[in-house]
């Protein structure tokens, strides 16, 4: 299993102040430089974080994988073509929302998914879907030729019991064998952190997993390197 990183909360950091300091491009070079196999920004279109510099220099430094999340819009699209990330994801975006709220509606989305998907292969970028652990979706992600569906594992991390949790997991661990057994890769992200990885990193079928609030959290105290070094050990 890869850890990749989600750089976001560097750059809300940064915009709290509107300065330039932390930068989330020496962030991300200082996470690959301590283990992390790719790095994941969001360039949402009110740039409340990330920004164009931002990906720009991220095209340049990143010497593993850029992940853009994004959501399906001209103007982002456009954007992907001109970056060439090795992989997309894409999410759904509200202007109201703290943070990603949710998978993407593939089944009622699916003829402008589908169109989405056919540019990026266009231009040889991969592209993954950001969907609920639901069999119609992983099918509906299938058919819209996508190479990867990242499972959303929010409901799973905010489990308030035991139960409820185990519940969520067994949930994932099925959509991750239907989504393999279709032909697509299977990621995992949203609130996953450095206690609850341990359910996760035993599901064979996911390969990687996206991190991002848990590790910036935990940078604050113990330093970015050490924060990477210790979630590429609970990942693996």
């Amino acid at each position: 299993m890869r850890l990749c990183v989600n750089i976001d909360h560097f750059a809300t950091l940064r915009e709290a102040r509107g300065g330039l300091e932390p930068d989330p491009v020496t962030a991300a070079q200082i996470c690959e430089l301590h283990g992390a196999e790719g790095i994941v920004c969001h360039l949402r279109e009110d740039r409340r974080h990330i920004n164009d510099r931002d990906l720009r220099l991220l095209r340049e430094m990143v010497k593993t994988k850029l992940d853009l999340e994004m959501a399906i819009t001209d103007e982002i699209l456009q954007i992907a073509v001109e970056t060439l990330p090795e992989l997309v994801t894409f999410v759904p975006e509200k202007r109201k929302e703290l943070t990603t709220e949710a998978g993407l509606d593939v089944v009622k989305e699916a003829e402008k998914v589908a169109g989405a998907v056919r540019m990026m292969h266009q231009h040889d970028i991969e592209v993954s879907l950001f969907v609920d652990p639901v069999d119609a979706q992983i099918e509906a992600a299938a058919e819209s030729e996508a190479d990867v569906i990242e499972i959303h594992t929010g409901e799973f991390a905010n489990a308030r019991s035991e139960e409820e949790m185990l519940e969520q997991l067994e949930r994932i661990k099925k959509a991750a064998a239907y989504a393999r057994t279709l032909g697509l890769g299977v990621n995992a992200g949203h609130g996953l952190n450095y206690a609850n990885m341990k359910y996760i990193r035993g599901i064979r079928e996911i390969e990687e997993v996206s991190i991002g609030h848990a590790l910036v959290a935990r940078a604050i105290f113990v330093g970015l390197p050490k924060a990477v070094e210790d979630m590429v050990a609970a990942v693996r």
